[in-house]
């Protein structure tokens, strides 16, 4: 059965969004409610893991999907089946940019 696996860059998106959105909107179930959707859609990968848009222009093997017009969510779909998520760019990011700099850190 495939897993879904966060990348440590991955985790580290989620905590600064999650600390941002708390902080700017005041409220921290609001914050926590927002990512906790994020890892829900993140699930469904499982089940529906070529739902994302193929960026293999940005970087071999990327997907990414957006998330409530807010997010975008960067994975790749591995052998196993299993499937990594690489980041979660939020509001405005250039996401196209971050991901085409090869950024070798995890």
């Amino acid at each position: 059965m495939p897993k879904l696996v966060f990348r440590a860059r991955a985790e580290n998106d989620l905590t600064k969004l999650l600390v941002y959105i708390a902080k700017s909107s005041g409220s921290p179930e609001r914050a926590i409610n927002y990512i906790r959707r994020i890892r829900e859609r993140c699930e469904t990968l499982l089940t529906f893991p070529e739902s994302g848009r193929r960026r293999d222009d940005l970087r071999p093997g990327i997907m990414v999907i957006g998330f409530e017009k807010r997010a975008v969510i960067a994975y790749k779909v591995l052998p196993s089946g299993d499937i990594e998520i690489g980041r979660v760019f939020y509001g405005g990011r250039n996401y196209e940019a971050l991901i085409g700099h090869r950024d070798r850190r995890s």
